[in-house]
């Protein structure tokens, strides 16, 4: 178990040097990373929740939270190489399941919408990128290699290398990314923006509809 815990602990700070352009060395890391403290309190608190001392669990979690403002319920399943971000205000309930490669960004809530004592917090596949202060809430799954744009409010199921943004979410799709990859950018200033380019597309429509009207009035 502790040798497991160290090369966990170990693959964090990998990913941190490997995602983070600003982490200059280990002792930064170690001692400057919220998302790394709240990662190895939450493999504690994990392992106690497993062997049923789920009090002592719920404790270390809230002086976790209480350190590092990043709230992990000591019962949610996280897999490797998972990376937060500044971390401030993330939230991930009871339930939530997060494959490998997964990156969080500041304010991010994995949330439940029902008080049955069931599966109700969403499911994270693979490679998901989710952007600063988007809301992914209830017992709904994410697809492997997609991205959740920044302050986006996802409700429903999300299919496989996809982009969200919104309120509620909607679903774009793009090819598939590089599969030598082994993480994707959230890029946020090549995500679509469908709301905009509906408004744009009324815009131009009242335009064509204004000049017909001008030249009916003209003959």
């Amino acid at each position: 178990m502790l040798l497991k815990f160290f090369k966990t602990f170990k693959e964090g700070i990998d990913v941190v040097y490997e995602k983070d352009p600003a982490a200059r060395n280990f002792w930064e890391i170690l001692f400057c990373y919220p998302g790394i403290h709240a990662k190895a309190v939450y493999r504690i608190s994990h392992f106690l929740w497993g062997i049923h001392l789920k009090l002592l669990a719920r404790f270390l979690a809230h002086m976790g939270r209480f350190l590092t403002g990043i709230e992990i319920h000591p019962a949610a399943k996280i897999g490797r190489r998972f990376f937060i971000d500044h971390g401030m205000g993330v939230v991930i309930g009871e339930t939530t399941e997060i494959g490998n490669d997964v990156t969080l960004y500041q304010g991010v809530t994995l949330g439940g919408t029902s008080w049955k004592k069931e599966k109700r917090h969403p499911t994270l596949e693979d490679r998901v990128v989710v952007g600063a202060g988007a809301k992914i809430l209830g017992a709904i799954r994410i697809g492997h290699d997609s991205r959740i744009g920044s302050s986006s409010v996802v409700v429903q199921d999300v299919p496989p290398h996809s982009t969200v943004v919104g309120i509620p979410g909607k679903v774009v799709h793009f090819a598939p990314p590089d599969p030598s990859k082994t993480h994707w950018e959230l890029e946020h200033g090549t995500l679509p923006d469908p709301f905009g380019d509906a408004i744009a597309g009324i815009n131009q429509t009242l335009k064509q509809i204004q000049e017909r009207l001008s030249n009916l009035e003209k003959q």
